[in-house]
């Protein structure tokens, strides 16, 4: 059973940085697609950066473009988002996902079922 597990979750001021992670169970980590979603109160959850295997290209929610960057480290199985310039709306719970299947990710990473797998979420509270 595939096990994603998030951290680096808090509480920090607007314009802050944060540095969220997500370890990945499966030895064979390198043929995953990850993504991070986020969900805030009374919202849908939605998709803000993804990478394909190995840390190839990436796609951003326009949102967090300029500011949130996606990285994979294929030696510590794990994938980051460093987030920067965090501001109000930014704060939710933030989930890691991952699939192994090839689809057009191109247009469907946004998309929270197109991921098999999930983690349990680390909270981001960012106070203005």
């Amino acid at each position: 059973q595939v096990q994603l597990v998030e951290s680096g979750g808090g509480s920090v001021q607007a314009g802050g940085s944060l540095r969220l992670s997500c370890a990945l169970s499966d030895y064979t980590y390198s043929t995953y697609y990850m993504a991070w979603f986020r969900q805030a109160p009374g919202k849908e959850r939605e998709g803000v950066a993804f990478i394909y295997p190995g840390g190839g290209n990436t796609y951003y929610a326009d949102s967090v473009k300029g500011r949130f960057t996606i990285s994979q480290n294929n030696a510590k199985n794990t994938v980051a988002l460093q987030m920067n310039s965090l501001k109000p709306e930014d704060t939710a719970m933030y989930y890691c996902a991952a699939d192994r299947t090839w689809k057009d990710w191109g247009r469907g990473w946004r998309s929270k079922r197109e991921y098999n797998y999930w983690g349990r979420g680390t909270q981001v509270t960012v106070s203005s």
